[in-house]
């Protein structure tokens, strides 16, 4: 024991005599070689231009629990006939649009400006190896432009985030109208993907952490960006449309699922964080619920959630409140035993489709209590009248798109077993680009007169097929509720909301997905529709600018509100006059003729913005 305590002890002493050997022979004699690694407080020191990438990356998707919270489950969703609240439908003040969230679009904007004026400062050698790399910083920013575009219309864009490079600082940038917006967004695009093409360029390397570095990637979401430009000016100037849309064709264009631009801002990003709450996730809208149930699109079992009503629940309802307790719309779709009990699903509602329903979303639709009043109808006990438990028979939408730290506990009978899929296990990743959404453009395009080199009928095969398969990675990724099993069940894998074999095929021989000369820029536009359900994008342009739902489409048709006016823009606040952007607001909002903080509904929809002003009205259908 004494020995080991002495050749510790005397370990420690030869340490301690190396290193002060080690600090007067060298830290001392040589400190003036250390002088480089110290910083001199009074200096600001230079930023690494890979970081200022990055960080402007990180914003492209920066305001995402405001964004579902109001712009999408409480205007968005009901505007575009996808939802209606689960607290008692649209209520005939649903259409009056208060303020809404969006991107902070100079939270991007800036450290791009900044990289930008850095990558211009440099020597010749290094400022032309970095051109694409400065390219990057315009496809991100404009990428969140377009985001609020759709909802505002005009904003300070070109001469914004120039105050640290100008003198006197410039304070009040000018505000851009709708048309300039677009015509300079399509400039920079196109140098964009000039530099996005040449050779020899420094490379980020995991600093992108969208692509990694991969500048062909970049170059197409670019090209996405100039196709999402061309379908705003459809109806506002279409000869320039197409010419885009060609000029995207002849070039090079997300065309596979490893082009999809996927945001995930670091391994613990879960997405909003805390959930939206009862009542903002709404109810799926029944005539889009047929729809996909009609044609069995998978996509409707990785957008909503699937009912309450498993063949235990039922059961536990029956031997509460008898038959007459389950909801119509059960009763009609199950065959019952000789003991009264769950038998089987009646053909057609076979797992998982029969447990997919959608509710009405007309206001007067709302004294409805079988679609309105559900946890206060339907409902179980166990035999001695304890352990109530409540469950709904219409779809929601799938939260666990928005936000993975969701836990989900699977409907079973009072007293039966807790089964859960619990939350914050996985990253999220938000869509915010990809070839499904390119292809169908092209297809869009190729209808209206666009010269592109393939037919509208391949363009929009593929861009189905690659949205169907986007979405069912997504849903993968995720781990949303019964996707590889509902555990419930007597056989779990039968009511697995995963992609199947053959699925895809049989899909595409359904008429909806035929471009026969019978409905075919409607057909296009549903897939448009569909396919952005998946992320919080271009829903609602596409509504506008396209007229779908249509009223009386053979398809997914537009179900009447029994109110008038729906917004066609959001409340927009009135400048203080504190503001030193004050009278540049003002001016601006009274030259687009935009009346300020008001959000009443006869206002928003009549004072359209500049690109939606020749779309056709809500219901009207296409535009040819």
């Amino acid at each position: 024991m004494n020995k080991k305590i002495f050749i510790v002890a005397t370990v420690l002493v030869s340490l301690l005599l190396g290193m002060q050997s080690c600090n007067e022979d060298n830290f001392f004699a040589d400190k003036d070689k250390f002088a480089d690694l110290n910083s001199d407080p009074s200096v600001v020191s230079e930023p690494d231009i890979r970081f200022l990438i990055s960080r402007a990356e990180q914003q492209m998707y920066n305001n995402d629990y405001t964004i579902w919270f109001y712009t999408y489950n409480d205007y968005v969703f009901p505007y575009s006939q996808v939802a209606a609240s689960t607290n008692g439908g649209n209520t005939t003040t649903f259409n009056e649009g208060g303020l809404t969230g969006l991107h902070n679009l100079y939270a991007s904007l800036v450290p791009g400006v900044d990289a930008r004026m850095r990558i211009d400062g440099l020597n010749e050698d290094e400022m032309n190896a970095s051109q694409a790399m400065k390219a990057i910083t315009y496809a991100i920013q404009i990428y969140v432009g377009i985001s609020n575009f759709d909802y505002i219309g005009g904003m300070s864009y070109s001469e914004a985030g120039l105050a640290n490079y100008t003198s006197p600082p410039l304070l009040t940038p000018k505000m851009d109208t709708e048309q300039e917006l677009l015509n300079l967004w399509l400039t920079e695009l196109d140098e964009a993907i000039a530099d996005l093409g040449k050779a020899d360029q420094f490379s980020l390397g995991n600093q992108d952490m969208m692509y990694k570095g991969d500048y062909t990637k970049w170059l197409k979401f670019a090209n996405l960006l100039k196709l999402r430009i061309a379908a705003r000016l459809v109806n506002a100037d279409r000869a320039k449309a197409l010419q885009v849309a060609q000029q995207v064709a002849s070039s090079s264009y997300m065309d596979d699922l490893g082009d999809d631009l996927l945001y995930n801002s670091g391994v613990n990003y879960r997405g909003t964080g805390n959930g939206v709450g009862d009542g903002w996730i709404g109810y799926a809208g029944n005539n889009l619920i047929e729809f996909l149930k009609a044609n069995r699109d998978p996509r409707l079992r990785f957008i909503f959630r699937k009912n309450n009503f498993n063949p235990e629940v039922i059961d536990a309802i029956i031997e509460t409140n008898g038959v007459a307790g389950l909801p119509s719309k059960i009763r009609d779709i199950i065959n019952l035993n000789g003991e009264g009990k769950f038998d089987s699903w009646k053909t057609g509602f076979e797992e998982p489709w029969g447990r997919y329903w959608g509710v009405p979303l007309s206001t007067t639709a709302t004294t409805n209590n079988e679609y309105f009043q559900q946890s206060t109808l339907f409902y179980a006990t166990k035999t001695d009248g304890s352990s109530r438990k409540t469950y709904t028979w219409s779809s929601v939408i799938e939260e666990k798109n928005q936000r993975t730290t969701l836990t989900y506990t699977y409907p079973t009978k009072p007293g039966g077993a807790v089964i859960q899929v619990v939350g914050n296990q996985v990253p999220l990743y938000v869509l915010l680009g990809s070839a499904a959404e390119t292809n169908l453009y092209l297809a869009e395009f190729k209808l209206l007169g666009a010269n592109l080199p393939g037919s509208a009928q391949d363009y929009f095969t593929k861009g189905v097929t690659l949205s169907i398969q986007r979405m069912d990675n997504l849903a993968q990724r995720h781990q949303i509720p019964y996707y590889n099993e509902d555990p419930v069940l007597a056989n779990p894998e039968e009511g697995a909301a995963k992609l199947k074999d053959g699925e895809i095929a049989d899909l595409l021989t359904n008429e909806a997905f035929l471009l026969n000369g019978t409905d075919n820029l409607e057909k296009v536009y549903i897939q448009q529709y569909v396919h952005n359900l998946i992320t919080p994008g271009d829903l609602w342009t596409t509504v506008r600018r396209s007229g779908i739902p249509k009223i009386g489409s053979s398809y997914f048709a537009w179900e009447d509100f029994g109110v008038g006016n729906i917004p066609r823009r959001v409340a927009i606040n009135t400048p203080s006059e504190a503001d030193l952007m004050y009278d540049i607001l003002k001016d601006y909002y009274q030259q687009a003729g935009i009346t300020t903080n008001t959000n009443t509904a006869s206002v928003l929809s009549s004072e359209r913005l500049w690109f939606d002003k020749n779309n056709p009205d809500y219901g009207a259908g296409p535009k040819n």
